[in-house]
């Protein structure tokens, strides 16, 4: 049962800025997390602020010189459909596809993927764990199969976003506009580790919207994809996944960024497992050290060691199709 709770439709940026920076506002976008989230109880809501009409929000267009600007309330049906994202940002296309049902894809806005809450079942539940203000993570001693084995401190919960991992990939920027003006940050610094944060997963303040992603255009020959394994192959959130993008230079593995997602609480850059690739030929070898060394300093719970196992043969199936 949801409480009550003031709606407010806002009719631009700068409204939307003014009106979220009330005590306990919330922006709505496509809705999908939020309102199962105040449904749940996980947080309350003064009132929501809709930013679903603001239409320079919406949509993916070429940025002079190259590379897109996608709008914060792009869909992820758009983004995993749209022709340029498909050729030139395949991970992200890939990432977008693999968000939960069509419905869901055909609702949900890449800026509320990134920005969504936690999907542990404490923090879901009627359980007043550390990230909601508590002395304790139940998580630690509880069920823990579906949480994290890289970054947890205090809190072991995972990011839930497919997209995430892909904007860290493409080493993607984002734009935020509030109170303090407009600003940009990069995606791989867009999110909060518990232990800089536990009540957060991201560097938003009250009043802040995330406004367009921004993709530079890739590097000639840049290849990417993103591999997800989940429960349900239908619709599920990532028990593990990869996302990955690779330059070639001369023969060899130019540079790489691999983001692992569903293992950690923020999108987990492996970059150990960059630097055993960079410069090399992707050969088995190389790919073999890449594995190794991207779960040297994985740490699981006692029901979730089966995750480094699923990081392992991700990225060896990954690495070794792109190597094709």
């Amino acid at each position: 049962m949801l409480s009550q709770f003031a709606y407010r439709r806002a009719a631009s940026v700068k409204d939307a800025v003014a009106a979220a920076g009330h005590p306990n506002a919330r922006i709505l976008a496509g809705g999908t997390d939020l309102l199962g989230c105040l449904r749940d109880r996980v947080m309350e809501a003064g009132s929501l602020v809709s930013i679903s009409h603001i239409a320079e929000l919406k949509g993916i267009a070429s940025r002079p010189g190259g590379g897109v600007k996608i709008g914060a309330l792009t869909t992820l049906t758009e983004i995993a459909e749209n022709r340029q994202i498909v050729d030139s940002y395949r991970v992200l296309a890939q990432a977008a596809a693999s968000v939960g049902s069509p419905q869901l894809r055909n609702q949900g806005t890449i800026g509320g993927n990134i920005c969504q809450r936690p999907r542990c079942s404490y923090f879901r539940g009627d359980f007043a764990c550390r990230r909601k203000g508590g002395d304790t993570c139940y998580a630690a001693s509880g069920d823990n199969r579906l949480h994290c084995i890289f970054g947890g401190s205090g809190c072991y919960m995972v990011h839930p976003s497919d997209t995430a991992a892909a904007l860290v990939a493409l080493d993607a920027r984002l734009t935020i506009t509030g109170r303090r003006g407009v600003r940009t940050v990069a995606a791989e610094s867009f999110f909060i580790l518990p232990e800089v944060n536990i009540k957060k997963e991201n560097v938003l303040e009250p009043g802040d919207v995330v406004t367009e992603i921004l993709l530079d255009k890739p590097a000639a020959g840049t290849r990417s994809l993103y591999r997800k394994v989940r429960e349900r192959g239908a619709f599920d959130f990532a028990l593990a996944g990869a996302a990955i993008s690779l330059t070639p230079a001369g023969g060899k593995a130019g540079s790489a960024r691999i983001v692992l997602s569903g293992v950690a609480p923020a999108p987990w850059r492996a970059k150990e497992a960059e630097q055993a690739i960079a410069g090399k030929p992707l050969d088995a070898p190389t790919i073999a050290a890449a594995v190794s060394a991207a779960v040297k300093d994985a740490t699981a719970l006692p029901e979730n060691e089966y995750k480094i196992l699923l990081v392992k043969g991700i990225l060896r199936e990954s690495l070794t199709a792109l190597a094709a």
